[in-house]
């Protein structure tokens, strides 16, 4: 439209972006992975691998989305939980009596969540005379999704490429060597979870079995964690995994010990698997699905096509999404750090070396391992995403709601992944079936209410098997008004209103109900939560005294005010429900307010204690300045400022995912320095033997990051930080180059997402915007916030100034593109 007038930089510059994201982005290394987090993930949303590159005998660690212990939820598993309640109040309001709370809150809780388990391993057995290769060569190319493992042995190179291919819903391998009929190899087939082995043909062998019925969560001491049998035939799904091998010019046979192919030039390896899982509410034996019929089905169908034709499919697949975002980074006059393996890159840059390019191949790695773990129909990423070797792993590998599984989506919008975020969105909608239930049982409440633990089968309950959990973090309310924060934030970015009618405002509305009746009246005549906790962390009371149980904690309060403005905006923008819209204006002004404590920090407590880790891990009361919008410097100076305050006190040190939202933090905070120095915090090297760089939130040689143990979290946090670093639009305004550090001094990024669900193209030299590209997908008014002002071309905005910059306002057409060029 405006092309014409367009200066010749600007058209110079998007030239530039182009070209600069053909070339790969790689992580790559000159030895095999040592351990698992040294391995390449691939995955299409539901088949994960973990690739090691081994030489004589590789490994591939599989996992299947949907493989997890246990069943449905079971209900009215603690009738006498809801007699405490009223006590529990009585002791906070009444007594202050808050380690008599705690004792109370005990009694309050219900069983422990289900585990996401490991499928088995596949091993590739070659017989090499000589097992000493040279030119030893593996990657994991993000720009096409391949990984790639490549070596020669007397004089023959041997080649192997992984795929896991959404369209055909498989992971295939091909394995090529440059001398006709070098290949002889076993594939191997195992599994932790029993099961049992059969010949389907010469080419092809199943693994089945069925997972345990309940597995404990590791942090439990117990003599027998695993339950495997139920004896009501609900819980513990089955499973069928299956390796079909395919040879033109090679000699397959098949028996139980696996698959054996001698004298092949070229072999393709397809790999599916199914479960029994049929929905969170059904279940997985009685009710299961026909996983055999499955995972023929899935064979049958892809072994219609040969490699060329797999690849290609799952490129074009993978390609519509993972190119929709380029970022550059202008890189530095000493840039030989990019030159190096991964891990020795990680190194170099944990030492110091500057080296924007591993930044930017940070943020798309955590694009590419959120297309590789949540597609659209299948279950949300866990806390690993869809990879995990553990029987007992980490906290379960669960959904952790009370920070970590909504961190895992943090991305998905502004990221312009915006149809990845559809498992979370329906993992809500589970959520709140089961949370409906909770809400009554539990507080006799209207609503929904989610804990801080839950699973594929949607678990809402306070977990700590009946007693033995520590409410500091078992007993935590508020996951509802959370989790729904996420149904008005895709609605925000794409405003899509037969979403916001259908689906999100009867669970915002509903998760405002229970709230309503969660609040009671403190004696200063304050709605407050009470009981009411801060996740996993604790206060020394009037007393000195330890403690977490208390009232209107500000994370609660914050979370609160944050739905009630939702519900209050997704009303106005549906133009219903005027009268519950009032009732929750009125409700939202009596909220117990932020306080602003004796140090000058954001008070995390109804009083203004001090803290028995002063530098704990989780920073719940910033809620409101991250993920929410109740604070922030250019519309409450004085809390940004608290704020500010809190996170030097906690100081910058802590977990992964600690990290990734204290990236998030300082962004908000308009701090791009701050949260770049926290940006190389959560990219230093982690876990690598031989180095001093053992302990720590951080990053593994495979760019997983490290809590330490792995959590995705991180990942997907710490890249959200990074887009929040350049773009902002939680204030009704467009932030361009928001919290720009002075590292990042020249560059450009194509395609990010704005609320209101507008595009975002901008390059910057010497740390000034230089130009951008504005394109309205939904129509509506735009505002843009720029350091200096700007002309929209084609519009007669003006820009006007403030103390932050300068606002520019202008009325936008569905589908048109908006050039912003700076004055000079």
């Amino acid at each position: 439209m405006f092309k014409k007038k367009l200066p010749a930089i600007v058209i110079f510059l998007f030239t530039i972006i182009h070209a600069q994201a053909q070339s790969p982005q790689k992580l790559w290394y000159k030895q095999p992975a040592r351990q698992w987090t040294d391995a390449l993930p691939v995955g299409n949303g539901r088949l994960g691998a973990m690739v090691f590159g081994r030489v004589s005998e590789e490994l591939l660690q599989l996992n299947e989305a949907t493989f997890w212990t246990g069943g449905p939820v079971r209900t009215n598993v603690n009738p006498e939980a809801f007699t405490y309640l009223q006590q529990i109040r009585e002791a906070l309001l009444k007594e202050e009596d808050y380690s008599k709370a705690y004792a109370l809150a005990k009694k309050m809780q219900g069983y422990y969540s289900e585990s996401f388990l490991p499928l088995g391993d596949i091993t590739i057995r070659q017989a090499f005379k000589d097992t000493t290769p040279t030119a030893y060569y593996r990657d994991l190319d993000i720009s096409n999704a391949v990984a790639t493992t490549r070596f020669t042995i007397d004089g023959v190179q041997y080649t192997r490429q992984v795929i896991s291919s959404a369209p055909d819903q498989v992971i295939a391998i091909r394995l090529t060597a440059s001398k006709a009929g070098a290949l002889n190899l076993t594939l191997g087939a195992g599994s932790q979870v029993p099961h049992r082995k059969l010949a389907i043909s010469n080419s092809e062998l199943s693994l089945q079995g069925k997972a345990a019925s309940h597995i404990d969560p590791n942090y439990v001491r117990s003599a027998n964690p695993i339950t495997q049998d139920d004896a009501s035939g609900c819980r513990g799904m089955r499973f069928d995994w299956r390796i079909k091998a395919t040879s033109k010019d090679g000699q397959v046979r098949t028996d139980t010990n696996g698959i054996t192919i001698s004298n092949a030039s070229d072999v393709v390896i397809y790999v599916a698997a199914a479960t029994s899982f049929n929905g969170f509410d059904k279940c997985p034996d009685a009710q299961g699905k026909d996983e055999k019929a499955l995972a023929a089905q899935y064979i049958k169908n892809a072994i219609t096509k040969n490699w060329n034709s797999l690849l290609a499919r799952h490129q074009a697949d993978y390609h519509r999404l993972f190119n929709r975002v380029q970022f550059t980074l202008a890189a530095p006059t000493n840039n030989g750090n990019a030159a190096l393996p991964t891990d020795e890159r990680l190194i170099g840059y944990t030492e110091g070396a500057k080296d924007p390019s591993l930044e930017t191949l940070y943020f798309q790695y955590g694009r590419y391992l959120l297309i590789a773990c949540s597609r659209p129909g299948g279950p949300a990423a866990n806390l690993q995403g869809v990879w995990n070797k553990e029987l007992r792993p980490p906290w379960s590998s669960n959904y952790t709601t009370n920070i970590n599984v909504q961190m895992n989506y943090w991305p998905a919008e502004v990221a312009n992944l915006s149809e990845l975020h559809e498992p979370m969105i329906e993992f809500v909608k589970h959520a709140a079936a089961t949370g409906t239930v909770t809400a009554k049982e539990y507080y006799h409440a209207r609503g929904w209410a989610v804990h801080h633990n839950s699973d594929i089968w949607a678990l809402s309950n306070p977990v700590g098997d009946l007693g033995k959990g520590d409410p500091k973090w078992a007993n935590w309310a508020l996951g509802s008004p959370w989790l729904a924060q996420h149904l008005w934030t895709h609605y925000d970015y794409t405003r899509d209103k037969k979403f916001l009618k259908e689906e999100a405002y009867p669970l915002m509305k509903s998760a405002a109900l229970f709230c309503l009746d969660w609040l009671v009246t403190d004696k200063n005549g304050y709605l407050v939560t009470a009981p009411a906790l801060s996740p996993e962390n604790e206060f020394f009371d009037d007393k000195g005294k330890k403690g977490s149980v208390s009232i209107a904690t500000t994370m609660d309060m914050s979370i609160i005010w944050d739905l009630f403005t939702n519900i209050i905006e997704a009303s106005k923008a549906l133009n219903e429900d005027a009268d519950f819209r009032t009732l929750i204006e009125t409700k939202r002004a009596k909220l117990f307010p932020l306080q602003i404590g004796k140090k000058g920090n954001l008070q995390e407590w109804y009083k203004d204690w001090e803290d028995p880790e002063p530098h704990h891990r989780h920073v719940s009361h910033l809620y409101g300045l991250h993920p929410g919008r109740q604070i922030a410097p250019i519309t409450t100076p004085a809390f940004a400022d608290a704020a500010r305050k809190t996170l030097e006190l906690r100081g910058d040190e802590g977990t992964g995912w600690s990290l990734a939202w204290k990236i998030n933090f300082w962004a908000r905070l308009l701090d791009g320095d701050h949260a770049y120095k926290v940006v190389r915090d959560i990219l230093r090297i982690t876990g690598q033997a031989g180095t001093n760089y053992a302990r720590g939130g951080g990053s593994y040689a495979n760019l997983f990051d490290a809590h330490p143990p792995f959590q995705i979290d991180g990942n997907f946090g710490g890249i959200a930080g990074m887009a929040e670093m350049l773009v902002q639009s939680h204030l009704g305004e467009i932030h361009l180059l928001a919290a720009l550090p002075a590292a990042w001094d020249s560059g450009s990024v194509k395609g990010l997402k704005a609320r209101g669900n507008f595009t975002v193209n901008m390059d910057w030299i010497d740390g000034q915007l230089n130009g951008a590209v504005i394109t309205s997908q939904a129509g509506g008014p735009c505002t843009l916030r720029t350091a200096a002002p700007i002309t929209v071309m084609g519009t007669k905005a003006t820009s006007i100034a403030d103390s932050h910059g300068y606002t520019t306002r202008f009325n936008t057409t569905k589908g048109t593109s908006y050039f912003v060029v700076v004055r000079k």
